[in-house]
């Protein structure tokens, strides 16, 4: 694929950085800081664009907090206005990235997404009798950031774009030269592409039909065995060699009418369901999500919003008398 050349200057464009500042917003115009960004709107968007055009962006002003959900996680959130101007790299970024994804990548991609994963996870389960499901020990904390130029650099020609990338990587590590911070857009989408190279050798070289990957969970379909045990070892191999990265424990090599675990599901070639783990996670989340609405911290309509998002997810899966009692008990509208 030839690299790319000329998006700089693209990230820079007014319109662009409009636009940006409308995705950065959405659903947020009730925040200080983005009220105190719309006060002056036209001198904040244009300080973004003036950072880029005379290669002086400021970046790494992040605030940290911690998540259950369901292990503890630590969110690194940058300041608004670096948000808007990380979707302003992205607007331009992400058509170049997408174009080299395959079609079972399914984390931070339009059209994508958990429920399409886990259709396809399905599919599989009826075409295969056996997987494997893989995952990345620690894996936003793992990526290289000389690999993950290196990548980059693939893709794209522009030598002031990679130095904006790697002045964004600059910013943070877990490790000298490692990691990139969990809550950012731009760590959603390179981590996603980090793995880019990985799954197309899974394709081309190892010659895997069934694969699916979402960020750093995969799974490999087979109905030999023996296939999927000696990929294993090749996958240890490349993965180390070329990114830096090891596989978590346990590895799952099972039969795949007993059940696949996956995103908060459970997967047989005639249901889905939702797993314990997850039923838990979210009746909690809808304590939390009333608890706010009866203190009044959120609106009626805010409630509502995140009560049937939570809804929507489940509805992949078996699991009505599920969301039924979750509807009786909290009145949320189905």
């Amino acid at each position: 694929m030839k690299r790319t050349r000329g998006l700089y200057s693209r990230i820079s464009e007014y319109n662009n950085i409009c636009d940006a500042f409308c995705k950065a917003a959405k659903g947020k115009h009730h925040q200080n800081d983005v009220i105190t960004f719309k006060s002056q709107f036209d001198k904040n968007i244009q300080d973004i664009r003036k950072q880029l055009i005379n290669k002086k962006v400021v970046m790494g002003n992040y605030y940290f907090f911690l998540i259950h959900d369901p292990k503890l996680r630590s969110i690194c959130a940058a300041s608004f206005p670096e948000r808007v101007l990380h979707h302003a790299i992205m607007n331009i970024c992400e058509p170049i990235l997408e174009k080299y994804a395959i079609y079972d990548s399914y984390a931070c991609r339009k059209g994508k997404g958990t429920h399409r994963a886990i259709y396809r996870v399905q599919s599989y389960s009826k075409k295969y009798d056996w997987y494997l499901k893989l995952d990345i020990r620690r894996y936003f904390d793992s990526i290289d950031h000389f690999v993950m130029i290196k990548l980059l650099s693939k893709r794209f020609k522009d030598n002031d774009l990679i130095l904006l990338f790697q002045q964004w990587l600059d910013t943070y590590h877990t490790d000298i030269g490692k990691g990139v911070p969990i809550g950012s857009l731009l760590s959603q989408h390179f981590a996603n592409y980090y793995m880019s190279a990985f799954d197309h050798w899974i394709k081309r070289k190892l010659r895997i039909k069934g694969y699916l990957r979402y960020m750093d969970d995969f799974l490999l379909f087979s109905s030999d065995k023996e296939q999927l045990k000696d990929a294993l070892i090749n996958i240890q191999n490349y993965l180390y060699d070329n990114l830096s990265l090891k596989l978590k424990d346990p590895i799952q090599l099972n039969k795949t009418n007993r059940g696949i675990p996956f995103l908060g599901f459970r997967v047989y070639p005639v249901k889905i369901l939702l797993n314990h783990r997850s039923k838990t996670r979210f009746s909690r989340k809808f304590i939390a999500y009333e608890k706010k609405w009866v203190e009044g911290q959120w609106s009626d309509e805010r409630l509502l919003r995140n009560m049937n998002s939570l809804i929507e997810f489940t509805k992949v899966a078996n699991a009505e008398g599920y969301r039924q009692r979750i509807i009786d008990r909290f009145g949320v509208p189905s």
